[in-house]
């Protein structure tokens, strides 16, 4: 006997064209999640459904995503803001600075022919500022900060060649972005200057793989890489989101690449095959057709589970409006 999926007293009110639309996209998983956010209300946190599904992240995103770009669902609210920064460092003195020089136990002192002995030069008391505000406010290891200024001397030489220092400035800037991505020991900044080296050869490939020329890459640009690096693409996905963009947009954007594969990421599609078979439009479909593209196995066994579920639903409540 046919279990009755809908109790007097309990309708759900599900649009034709809400429905239609569900079909046509050939997402189970998001019409599961569409009914269930319309059965528990407009409140109902999507964390909840992920739980009740037994479902990971990755798959609840992919849900939410399927929604949001068929229209029937809207972005999650932002975040709310981040509290303030606190205050900067201390305006440090010349006695501050050169207390801590006369420190017999101090390793400052040291500190300080080392990274002259690296920048090639004597540090000005602006500059013993910046080594010092490392060295106090950040609290950054004497040997993290020399690992620290060394990747900054090799930076600038490869960006404005050899022989260029970087100032002392730009070295406290770096600093304070290794602090805040918690690399503030030994065994961090040497396993932090492995992944930068890394980044470093997938950005001259990346670029290549765009048909660019080698070149210096921006903040911005460096960023987006490293992404999509620890995203897990690999060279022919990266290749295929650069093509997209080129005939979308008739030129490089960046912006719009980085798009592309965010897509692709929420989607947990990474390799040329998965992207193939996973990010065909679904409009003007009513399933998915077999052949190539078909999700298999126990997977592609679930999803045809929930569409039959999906179509008895809507032959049920089609016969109670026609009754």
């Amino acid at each position: 006997m046919a279990l009755e999926l809908m109790r007097p007293g309990q309708v759900l009110a599900l649009s034709a064209d809400a429905a239609d639309t569900l079909l046509r996209s050939g997402s189970g998983d998001g019409a599961l999640l569409y009914l269930w956010l319309l059965r528990h209300g407009d409140d109902a946190a999507p964390d909840r459904a992920r739980r009740a599904f037994g479902w990971d992240g990755v798959r609840l995103d992919a849900a939410l995503a399927v929604l949001t770009g068929l229209g029937l669902a809207k972005p999650a609210e932002p975040p709310p803001a981040p509290p303030p920064e606190p205050q900067g460092p201390p305006e440090y003195t010349a006695a501050d600075l050169n207390r801590e020089l006369e420190d017999a136990v101090s390793p400052f002192p040291g500190l300080v022919a080392e990274v002259q002995r690296r920048l090639g030069k004597i540090l000005s008391t602006a500059d013993l500022r910046c080594l010092y505000t490392l060295y106090d406010y950040l609290g950054l290891p004497a040997e993290v900060i020399c690992l620290l200024v060394s990747w900054c001397v090799e930076e600038f030489q490869r960006k404005y060649g050899p022989g260029r220092r970087p100032r002392m400035s730009q070295v406290e800037k770096e600093g304070f972005i290794w602090s805040r991505q918690g690399v503030d020991t030994p065994e961090a900044a040497e396993q932090h200057l492995r992944r930068l080296a890394l980044l470093r050869t997938r950005e001259g490939e990346i670029l290549r793989l765009m048909d660019q020329k080698p070149r210096p890459l921006v903040r911005q640009e460096q960023q987006w890489i490293a992404a999509w690096t620890d995203m897990g693409f690999g060279d022919e996905a990266i290749r295929l989101a650069y093509e997209k963009t080129i005939v979308r947009k008739q030129t490089m954007d960046w912006k719009y690449m980085n798009g592309i594969l965010c897509g692709w990421h929420k989607k947990n599609l990474h390799t040329l095959a998965e992207i193939e078979a996973g990010d065909r439009p679904g409009r003007g479909k009513t399933a998915p057709s077999p052949g190539r593209g078909e999700v298999s196995g126990e997977a592609g066994q679930r999803v045809r589970q929930d569409m039959e579920r999906m179509r008895e639903f809507m032959r049920r409540q089609r016969e109670a409006e026609g009754g």
